[in-house]
This record gives structure tokens, C-alpha cells and sequence, in this order.
């Protein structure tokens, strides 16, 4: 194997100690899990920029935390006085969240399994084999009348007295998690970090946060790198990114380097490329 050898390895369950902290993951898992078993890390492009604005007792909520390869590391950086929020609606998933906070004796996070969309209810999560290969971070809620009855709800509920980033990974639910998240956005304007990998739904959600007054950069960052924790130089992920959006209230003037900034409701990342050229 490629890699440090794991700790433990239980069923589909192996644990090896990663970049970030002990790492409890699905070996099925074709991306999230295989990252972490080959490398030692998981998208560490975006927790390069994650670096660059977060601080000791910031408040994160993280909707879509999955296993926790980015929770871990959001906890271990805003310290004791800091808070993360950290929801996962898969049952088995979120199972493996709460073991790897544990595993790394984080007090300062809260996983609550459930989604976050416009209003309170239930949602359904289909139901999945955990012991054959599949893309556990990218399944998409609702879409099934067959599944476990998920409870979904707003963050009107949650207590805190600031937030500086909401980081939102849903696959194709990011509009309804922001709703979902509106009193928080308007009385804290934190950073909003959120997936737009959709073409279908890309428009509409530009539009939306356009219209909440940020301003939007693209990023696009690589699953693999070369400088990875385990030191291992075969990519198995090729050309393989993560399409993203940082977005940042209009009001505040910062000076975003090195991305892109999404024009309009029409914009694709893939036009970065050919504006640049």
C-alpha cells in the first residue's frame, strides 16, 4: 500500500493518521476515502484558503460536513474559544463524523445530523451499501421516495453570537441551505464558501447570492497535489477539481487575489480559462 499503513482497519472502516489529525474513513469511499487513504489529506487546496481568514474563536457551520476531513481541521484552527457546527444528514456518515471529532478530543463541535434547508421538516436520504464502492460525499437528498426520514431545518434555532464562514457542500441543495441559513447571513455577513457544480442550478444560485450583496470569486481547486502528507507522487485523481464559490459581502473591500471573479448569473468557471487567455 501506498502510504502510511492504517492503525485499524474494520470492515469498510480504516484509520490512519492524516495531515489534520486521526482519520476514520469509508475505503469505498472513491474519492473522499481514497483520498485520505492514498495521501493523507482531502482537498487541501481548499483548506489553503480556508487558512488565510480564519481565526482562534471564530464560529464556522459547516453544511455538508461528511466525514469531517475539513471539521477537524476548522475545530483544531478557531481552539477552545472558537465553535464548529457541523451537519451531516447520512446516518452512517455522520456516524464517522462524530467518531473522528472524538478521536481527536475536539469539545468545541457540534455534529447534528441533519440537513439544513428553507424551513423545518423531514427530507429523505436513500439508502446506501457502505461496503461497496461509491462517491459517499456526492449523494443528493430528497430525490427518492425510498430512504431514511431525515430531519431538515433552519439554523434560526442554533445560539451564537457571531459567524465568520458558512461552508456549504450539498450537492445541488446549496440555494435551500442558504435560505435556510438567511437570519444568519443578514445579522452576521460571514464568508460563504459553497459547492457549484451543477450547470443546471448555477445560474439561479449566483443569482441568489448576488442578490444577498457578496461578491464572488471562483475556485477551483485540484483533489490531488503533488505535495501531499503521505509524500505519494502517483495521481490517481487526473484532472479531477472541485468547482467552488468564495463570496464575500460587497461591503467589505477586500482585495481577493488569484481568483476569478464571477461576472453574472450566466458565468461558468470553465471561462476563467478563456478570459485569462
Amino acid at each position: 500500500m501506498t502510504g502510511q499503513e492504517p492503525l485499524l482497519t474494520v470492515g469498510f472502516n480504516r484509520l490512519k493518521a492524516c495531515r489534520h489529525g486521526w482519520m476514520l474513513y469509508n475505503v469505498n469511499d472513491i474519492y473522499i476515502g481514497r483520498s485520505l487513504d492514498l495521501y493523507g489529506e482531502y482537498s487541501e487546496g481548499e483548506i489553503a484558503l480556508f487558512r488565510q481568514f480564519l481565526r482562534p474563536g471564530d464560529v464556522v457551520v459547516e453544511v455538508g460536513a461528511n466525514i469531517g476531513t475539513h471539521t477537524v481541521f476548522f475545530a483544531k484552527t478557531v481552539g477552545p474559544t472558537g465553535v464548529v457546527f457541523a451537519f451531516e444528514p447520512q446516518r452512517v456518515v455522520h456516524q464517522t463524523l462524530c467518531a473522528n471529532i472524538a478521536l481527536n478530543s475536539l469539545s468545541n463541535t457540534y455534529c447534528i445530523q441533519a440537513a439544513i434547508g428553507e424551513k423545518d421538516g423531514w427530507i429523505v436520504a436513500p439508502l446506501l451499501d457502505y461496503s461497496s464502492p461509491n462517491n459517499f460525499g456526492g449523494v443528493s437528498l430528497g430525490g427518492s421516495r425510498a430512504g431514511e426520514h431525515v430531519r431538515m431545518m433552519t439554523l434560526e434555532g442554533m445560539q451564537s453570537d457571531q459567524c465568520r464562514l458558512i461552508k456549504v457542500d450539498v450537492e445541488g441543495m446549496e440555494k435551500e441551505a442558504l435560505l435556510g441559513a438567511a437570519r444568519w447571513i443578514e445579522k452576521f455577513r460571514p464568508i460563504l464558501y459553497v459547492e457549484n457544480d451543477r450547470p443546471e442550478k448555477s445560474a439561479e444560485l449566483i443569482t441568489h447570492i448576488l442578490g444577498l450583496g457578496y461578491r464572488l470569486y471562483w475556485h477551483v481547486p485540484a483533489l490531488f497535489q503533488a505535495e501531499n502528507y503521505f509524500k505519494n507522487e502517483t495521481n490517481v485523481f487526473g484532472n479531477i477539481v472541485s468547482l467552488n464559490m468564495l463570496c464575500i459581502d460587497a461591503a467589505l473591500r477586500w482585495d481577493i487575489q488569484g481568483l476569478a471573479e464571477v461576472r453574472g448569473p450566466e458565468d461558468r468557471w470553465q471561462d476563467v480559462a478563456l478570459r485569462a487567455g
